[in-house]
């Protein structure tokens, strides 16, 4: 639930608000940059949010193909503010984006909607495309290790550590049978290969018997 500013509540239940969307960016470097969809700038929170961007919400992460806390937001190039050259030069990786709801009439009065950090940029003629990651995206991150039977080491990395100029055109396909011995190498081998798998649930059952259930 979000909280919204008394004065601000007021003013939408008398009907004298007007809204728009903004958006404050902020690059690593510390440059902060705002947009807004009002056909005017607009300066909230000491930042001038210019009108001439062309910023869109996008799609959000409730659209067919993007995964919790993914969205994107796209514009148009502004010399006086993102730059294609800018883009390019990478200074967007990274940069914070939080997009505000706004009474134009009375810009001190906001309500946040949601923040984000910009996951990947890319240009498209004249304008933008920002891929944005927000807080939800962690829930999709592995944390640790996943236990399995193959290994998962990089062939050669040093958590591998083969000597691959040792073993010329050879590849491995990450079996423990493989990695002991083809390479000698089983007291590095980053998998559980006594895990048990899919296949464990079959051993019980035995030939010549029925096995429909009937001895539950």
């Amino acid at each position: 639930m979000r909280a919204v500013p008394s004065d601000l509540a007021a003013r939408l239940e008398s009907g004298a608000a007007g809204l728009c969307h903004v958006w404050i960016l902020t690059r690593a470097d510390g440059v902060v940059l705002g947009f807004t969809d009002h056909d005017r700038d607009l300066t909230v929170d000491g930042v001038t949010c210019k009108a001439a961007s062309g910023w869109t919400a996008g799609a959000s992460e409730t659209a067919a193909g993007f995964t919790a806390g993914q969205a994107a937001a796209a514009g148009g190039f502004d010399d006086a503010a993102l730059t294609e050259a800018d883009l390019a030069a990478g200074l967007y990786d990274g940069a914070r984006v939080a997009c505000r709801v706004v009474d134009w009439s009375a810009p001190g009065l906001s309500v946040p909607l949601w923040s984000a950090r910009v996951t990947a940029a890319k240009a498209e003629g004249a304008a933008f495309t920002l891929s944005l990651e927000g807080p939800l995206a962690a829930l999709d991150r592995v944390a640790g290790r996943t236990f399995g039977r193959s290994c998962d080491a990089v062939f050669g990395d040093a958590r591998c550590g083969v000597d691959v100029a040792a073993f010329p055109g050879a590849a491995c396909d990450k079996r423990w049978a493989t990695c002991r011995a083809v390479f000698g190498n089983g007291t590095n081998f980053r998998g559980f290969p006594t895990a048990p798998g899919e296949d464990f649930l079959t051993l019980y059952p035995t030939e010549g018997e029925r096995n429909d259930g009937g001895r539950r």
